[in-house]
């Protein structure tokens, strides 16, 4: 069986912050090192969109242009889990937020590459 758990949405004010968190299980995760961990999200009406992505080291990530320098993406490979940690948040960034792993490198922003995919946990951000 193969799980990615999300965990810390909420409700919080624009400038505010919050921490997400995803656990990975399952035989498929043995080797977490091996999996590129992303996080996107979806907001009411819109399509699925890309947020952060980090490579196996955790010393590659990428971040789509909307959140750069508010939102940082980091993982711990002994927990077999990734974060995001969002700063300064704007109500825009209100949506379904889900972790995705994908095996092997490359293709950070692709959503179609991610074959593993969370719950998705809500974030709402009040103006």
């Amino acid at each position: 069986q193969v799980q990615l758990v999300e965990s810390g949405g909420g409700f919080v004010q624009a400038g505010g912050s919050l921490r997400l968190s995803c656990a990975a299980s399952g035989r498929a995760f043995s080797i977490f090192i091996s999996y590129t961990m992303g996080w996107f999200r979806q907001a009411p009406g819109k399509e699925r969109e890309f947020v952060a992505a980090i490579d196996w080291s955790g010393g590659i990530s990428h971040y789509a242009d909307p959140v750069k320098g508010r939102f940082t993406i980091s993982r711990d490979n002994a927990k077999r889990s990734v974060y995001l940690q969002m700063n300064s948040l704007k109500p825009e960034d209100t949506a379904v937020y889900y972790c995705a792993a994908r095996p092997g490198g490359g293709g950070f922003t692709d959503t179609s590459g991610y074959p593993y995919w969370g719950q998705g946990t809500q974030v709402t951000v009040s103006s």
